[in-house]
């Protein structure tokens, strides 16, 4: 079989294991401000069991045969909540509540002036580091999505709130750039709630959060969620396409796997990538314990291509975490470990049609 010169990569949460999480508790309701609850394991023995288990994933990962790795987010209570901790101005124990389409939900709540007190995630960087010897990603959850994810009691200006969210994201990222992220990943779903506040501050936010970082290092997710849900309200990837794209940012990492975007690739017709810049597209499903076939997920690729016009800006990837918050995963582990094998073969068929 060809040489898989597409490369690819992961978004970046893998399933926790059970012996890690308790999925009773999940199943309860526990408020997303006290995930902490949810490990199974007791505190002085949890740091080795996050390791353990971020090997495994790892080790999955490589085995499947993918170029760009992450760590699983394995220490991770959700993909964006475990940055408050290490934040100066955020209540987690005493939440504040906002309107969501599914009810009220409890949100940590901003009482102060927001600062990055520690390093997040420098160890869960320096662990991946000298675990692997493939090129290693880290992500970030992005300022304006955290912004977005509150009950904001203090600031009362939504734009000053993210700017300080973004000069804390910054701190960490050149951090994780000295502990050997080769990449910087940057999670912003919330862009595709409200496009209007999106084109107002976010690419501002987005870009203080970036700034000294090489473009080239850092790539920009940005999805509809990895909800099992209708999807028939979900913002066109057309009406925020020409916002992201004001990004500072090597890479646009966008989902083209489920039912409700498949097509949208084609957005880039009228806003193709700019110069240098490549494509992170999502060609596997994480909602899904169906395991796509090779040709399926080539075919996806190849149709994206054609439309980008040079197989070389495009990497092949999922569409969303597979876990994004402890537990929360729908698809089994050993059928993601499959998918993901499937990823690898479907860019060897991919790379032998295009190259």
């Amino acid at each position: 079989m060809a040489e898989t010169l597409l490369q690819t990569t992961v978004v970046g949460s893998y399933p926790q294991p059970d012996w890690l999480v308790d999925r009773k508790l999940l199943a309860k309701g526990v408020p997303r401000t006290r995930l902490r609850e949810l490990w199974r394991v007791a505190e002085p023995f949890l740091e080795q069991a996050q390791d353990d288990a971020t090997l495994l994933a790892i080790r999955d990962m490589e085995r499947a045969g993918i170029d760009i790795i992450t760590d699983g987010e394995m220490r991770r209570e959700s993909y964006s909540n475990h940055f408050a901790t290490a934040l100066e101005g955020i209540d987690l124990e005493h939440p504040g509540e906002v309107q969501a389409r599914s009810g009220v939900t409890k949100v940590p709540r901003v009482v102060g002036k927001i600062k990055r007190t520690r390093p997040v995630e420098v160890r869960d960087m320096q662990f991946l580091r000298a675990s692997t010897d493939r090129q290693a990603k880290i992500t970030l959850p992005g300022p304006f999505t955290m912004g977005q994810q509150v009950k904001d009691d203090f600031y009362n200006d939504p734009i000053a709130m993210c700017m300080d969210y973004a000069a804390a994201v910054n701190e960490e990222a050149h951090e994780l750039v000295k502990a050997g992220a080769d990449v910087i990943q940057l999670d912003e779903p919330w862009l595709r709630n409200n496009p209007d506040e999106a084109k107002r501050y976010a690419v501002k936010v987005i870009n203080r959060a970036l700034e000294g970082i090489a473009s080239d290092r850092v790539r920009l997710h940005v999805c509809w969620g990895n909800s099992e849900s209708p999807h028939d309200s979900d913002v066109p990837l057309e009406d925020i396409l020409p916002i992201i794209q004001q990004a500072n940012v090597g890479a646009l990492y966008l989902p083209f796997a489920g039912p409700r975007h498949a097509h949208e690739f084609r957005c880039f017709e009228k806003f193709p990538l700019k110069s240098g810049q490549i494509l992170v597209a999502g060609v596997i499903d994480p909602l899904t314990n169906i395991i796509e076939h090779p040709e399926v997920v080539s075919d996806r690729i190849e149709r994206i291509v054609a439309v980008i016009g040079d197989a070389s800006a495009v990497l092949a990837a999922n569409d969303c975490g597979f876990d994004t918050s402890a537990g929360w995963g729908r698809v089994a582990p050993d059928v993601v470990w499959a998918k993901l094998r499937t990823l690898r073969d479907g860019a060897r068929l991919a790379s032998a049609r295009l190259f």
